[in-house]
């Protein structure tokens, strides 16, 4: 069973969008110690009001998405003649517990560093964090999907969609240099023209895309189709890591229809067990080995047991007869071609030369309810500062740079204090 993200927010637990009766922001925390190098390769960015000023062609720019107030002061985005309500899309870091809710319905009911790159990277520096991949929040939804999906005007969402990317690599990215890692939305109405895309965006400096972890829940082809090659080839020719982050199916995972919310809490993370899966067996890493797929905000203690699994189930493979003629078996694929992403995992951690510790990586979440800033250098010391040097290095930045060809400067490398 699932719950799309429209219904969730409605649930008891998660709150209607709505304005607060109060909004309180936390006192300005100080600079945290940093005790290592850090990148995160999971945070978020929530589109700001001028995302899309001058970046549509003239024909369509006053089509453009853009941001508006209505009668009770609540602000919306207005797409393709439909409001857009969810501004924020859970960016509540700075704000205390009780008035967290899933949806700030203002922008200043966010913290700057929400929305704003400078504030962004000012976060980051409080927090010790050198470098952060973003994703899109709930305008486009995790893998850009609302800029094109049900749009009535092909041409106005390729428009959104190269604009949306423009302003992610000139203003986000490229304002600070070395600071954010270039994720793009990707084109999904039509994989050939999508896997030009890739091409292009690659040579402007993408290093990742976001792209639906369950395609098929959105209404698109199946990831066993075939449909999706000539994408995965691109990104492969490229060298740009596919990130599948949870939710990016508009969708959660759930028990029984009456159970209470936090179960769906609990249970996101397994959208990625799922999707693990669902693409190991769809064969594309088998046909593109040198694909690289993240599962982002995804966890890690289901990895270890899925590794059991694919062994036992294996066993079996003359009754399925599915992985025939594959030198690998899906166990060694899965640890070659996926990598995995840890928030609060303390005993999945200590699993990690299990997993493959070079394929584990580490996120904040910012700005999310579940993030860890300002404390990430505090929670990962308790989890992993008691890990052998060279564990560490590989957990904290090492492997998100190899990963995403994104080098620190040896002089951040030695001390974290550098930047």
């Amino acid at each position: 069973m699932s719950i799309s993200f429209d219904d969730l927010e409605k649930r008891p637990g998660f709150f209607a969008t709505g304005g607060k009766e109060q909004v309180t922001f936390l006192p300005e925390p100080e600079r945290r110690p940093r005790r290592f190098t850090l990148i995160s390769v999971d945070d978020h960015l929530v589109e700001p009001p001028h995302m899309f000023e001058g970046r549509l062609p003239a024909a369509l720019q006053d089509r453009a998405p853009r941001v508006e107030l209505d009668d009770d002061g609540m602000e919306y985005w207005l797409y393709d003649d439909q409001r857009h309500y969810k501004v924020g899309l859970n960016a509540v870091v700075g704000r205390p517990l009780e008035e967290r809710s899933f949806e700030p319905s203002r922008f200043d009911e966010m913290r700057r560093g929400a929305w704003d790159i400078d504030a962004r990277v000012h976060d980051m520096d409080l927090n010790g964090v050198y470098a952060s991949l973003n994703f899109p929040s709930s305008l486009p939804g995790f893998a850009g999907q609302r800029y094109q999906l049900g749009v009535s005007d092909p041409d106005l969402a390729w428009a959104v969609v190269q604009a949306a990317n423009d302003w992610h690599l000139h203003e986000w990215a490229g304002t600070h240099p070395g600071r954010i890692i270039a994720c793009q939305v990707p084109w999904l109405l039509d994989p050939e023209r999508g896997a030009a895309e890739i091409r292009r965006n690659a040579e402007r400096g993408f290093r990742a895309v976001t792209f639906p972890e369950l395609p098929e829940r959105l209404g698109l082809p199946s990831l066993h189709t075939g449909h999706w090659d000539p994408f995965m080839a691109a990104c492969e020719e490229t060298g740009t890591v596919v990130c599948l982050h949870v939710g990016s199916s508009s969708s959660a995972p759930m028990t029984s229809s009456d159970a209470p919310s936090d179960t769906i809490g609990v249970l996101f993370f397994g959208w990625a067990m799922f999707a693990a899966v669902d693409w190991l067996y769809s064969k594309i890493p088998v046909r593109f080995p040198d694909l690289r797929i993240c599962l982002s905000e995804g966890g890690l203690g289901w990895v270890a047991g899925l590794l059991d699994r694919l062994d036992h189930v294996g066993r079996y493979q003359q009754v399925y007869g599915t992985w025939e003629g594959i030198d690998l078996t899906p166990r060694e694929v899965l640890q070659r071609s996926f990598w995995f992403c840890a928030i609060d995992d303390p005993s999945a951690l200590e699993q990690r030369h299990l997993i493959g510790i070079d394929h584990v990586l580490l996120e904040t979440d910012y700005p999310h309810q579940d993030g860890t800033w300002p404390d990430t250098h505090d929670l990962l010391h308790a989890q992993i500062g008691h890990f052998p040097a060279d564990d560490v290095r590989k957990l904290t930045w090492e492997n998100a740079s190899r990963l995403f060809d994104h080098p620190v400067p040896e002089a951040v490398r030695t001390d974290p204090d550098a930047y």
